[in-house]
């Protein structure tokens, strides 16, 4: 006997082998047991989820002579017949190639003749969207009022196509897509029945690939085994076989990305080019990939809806620690892009590169998240470089002091020494010293109003913030503004201080160094006489 391809050997023969469409399943049994059976069905969804076969199994429950909780037995005449493709009750139609005006007329000068044997006869029309437009009209008046031994169910991936005066006529089915345990367990169930040993790792990763479609997932499943034929199909043949790459080269991608390394980024995806991979599974694994951490970022129960195990989701956990939900949507945006264009693309290789160079060059682009992208890396250095106080200019100015035999240079003005009580001066240095996080931390309009102020004694409990932008100074003297911040520093350090703002005047420079009078007193070992 010749070979038969694993997804036509093990197609479902009753109802109970369909995977994955359990309510579809139950709903026409219920029809089959009750003698509830309609006159037309309408099957849509994805490819390889079981519209056609679910349509032939139906085709010969309601023709069978002993049928079993609704589902047939195989066993008797009608199913044998039926089965072996001798049957004239069953008539399967290729609307793709038979999709004129005279082929509808054809079955309509067929249904005028009742079965020979059985109860029904029934049309199975596969991928009935590609009629004609005559061809649908010629169809209506028998679809909608056919003899009573008359069934027609019509099979679709593309429902969308489908007039509404015919989807009106029928009992419409959704196909979901197959769930990946789903898929697993129908793939592991498969090999041992075939006795092919395989790592259960890489029937996970079949029927991911196999995005919903159990068709497919056998499809790629034996392109596998016949790859590596006589020996244990693992994981790693798995992505050979299918051109895929492991999740570790695309963490090792991000990472080059968000650290603006485009040279490395290019050097994985030339080692990918080596390695044989298939450019475009290249690029829509990696936007599964950003899409998991995207969801890791934004939902709340993550594990519900990222299928994989402890160990992935915990290294998809650091990687999204890594990266702001703005720069993934962002990264997605311009995957998707190529995506698109990879499809009729010569050149994929350079297309890929160009997108990389983006997403590690926001410049590039123009766009409204390519501008934020660059101004959170801006807002990011910023926040790096330590905040310009009179004691680090002091520093500086040791440090830069003249070499020996080297010229002096112009000596700066002495800053001007203030005292203050301790208690205004620890208030002062303390948040002081924190400026640059609570700006952050507060965000909104006072994050780029704020960003050079600087602060100085306003008196007991008080600190006053001064600006050199006049604009700037409009904005802080709002009192929801001022509210906002002395409610985020009593909040923070249980401290009741206030805050006001005053503009520095024309030619004012900033050369005041603040001294606590304890302090001072015991550096020089006598008392401090404060003038008025």
């Amino acid at each position: 006997m010749s070979y038969m391809a694993l997804y036509r050997k093990w197609r479902p023969v009753v109802f109970e082998d369909v995977k994955g469409q359990d309510p579809i399943v139950q709903t026409l049994k219920n029809q089959i047991t009750s003698g509830r059976i309609g006159h037309a069905y309408l099957f849509c969804g994805t490819r390889g989820t079981g519209k056609t076969s679910i349509a032939k199994i139906y085709a010969r429950a309601v023709n069978c002579e002993n049928p079993r909780n609704g589902s047939p037995c195989n066993e008797c005449a009608a199913c044998q017949a039926i089965l072996a493709g001798r049957s004239m009750n069953v008539i399967e139609i290729d609307a793709a190639s038979n999709n004129g005006v005279e082929n509808i007329r054809e079955i309509r000068e067929q249904v005028q003749y009742p079965p020979t044997e059985g109860q029904y006869r029934v049309y199975i029309i596969d991928e009935v969207h590609m009629l004609s437009s005559g061809a649908f009209n010629a169809l209506l008046k028998t679809l909608e009022e056919p003899p009573s031994y008359v069934i027609f169910i019509l099979a679709t991936t593309e429902v969308y196509k489908i007039p509404i005066t015919v989807l009106s006529r029928c009992q419409r089915y959704d196909f979901k897509r197959i769930s990946l345990e789903t898929l697993s367990a129908r793939l592991k169930e498969l090999t041992d029945a075939e006795q092919i040993p395989v790592e259960e790792r890489a029937l996970r990763y079949i029927a991911k690939m196999a995005d919903g479609s159990m068709r497919d997932a056998l499809s790629l499943l034996e392109q596998c085994v016949a790859f590596h034929y006589g020996t244990t199909l693992t994981y790693e043949n798995a992505l050979e076989v299918l051109g895929a790459v492991d999740s570790t080269v695309f963490s090792n991608l991000l990472r080059a990305v968000l650290d603006k390394r485009t040279t490395d980024c290019i050097r994985i995806l030339e080692e990918m080019v080596i390695q044989g991979r298939d450019l475009g599974q290249f690029v829509a694994d990696f936007i599964w990939y950003l899409r998991n951490l995207l969801v890791l970022k934004s939902a709340d129960e993550e594990e519900t809806l990222l299928e994989m195990s402890e160990d992935n989701l915990k290294l998809l956990r650091e990687e999204a620690k890594l990266v702001d939900t703005d720069t993934l949507m962002r990264f997605i945006r311009i995957f998707s892009d190529l995506s698109n264009q990879l499809r009729y693309a010569s050149q994929k290789r350079v297309l890929i590169e160009i997108a990389l160079i983006k997403l590690t060059r926001p410049q590039m682009e123009e766009n409204l998240d390519s501008i934020l992208q660059r101004l959170t890396d801006l807002e990011k250095r910023l926040d790096e470089t330590p905040a310009v106080t009179p004691e680090l200019l002091e520093q500086m100015a040791v440090r830069t002091a003249p070499a020996a035999g080297e010229a002096a240079p112009v000596q700066a003005a002495q800053p001007e020494k203030v005292m203050l009580p301790k208690a205004q001066y620890e208030d002062l240095m303390q948040i002081r010293k924190d400026w640059p996080v609570i700006i952050r931390d507060l965000g909104g309009s006072i994050r780029p109003a704020f960003r050079e102020s600087e602060l100085e004694p306003g008196g007991e409990q008080c600190l006053c913030i001064v600006f050199q932008n006049a604009g700037n100074f409009q904005i802080a003297s709002r009192p929801t503004v001022l509210g906002q911040l002395e409610q985020y520093v009593k909040e923070k350090y249980q401290k009741d201080m206030n805050f006001k703002v005053r503009l520095r005047g024309p030619g004012e420079i900033a050369r005041r160094m603040y001294l606590c009078e304890g302090e001072a007193e015991q550096v020089i070992h006598t008392e401090i006489t404060i003038e008025d």
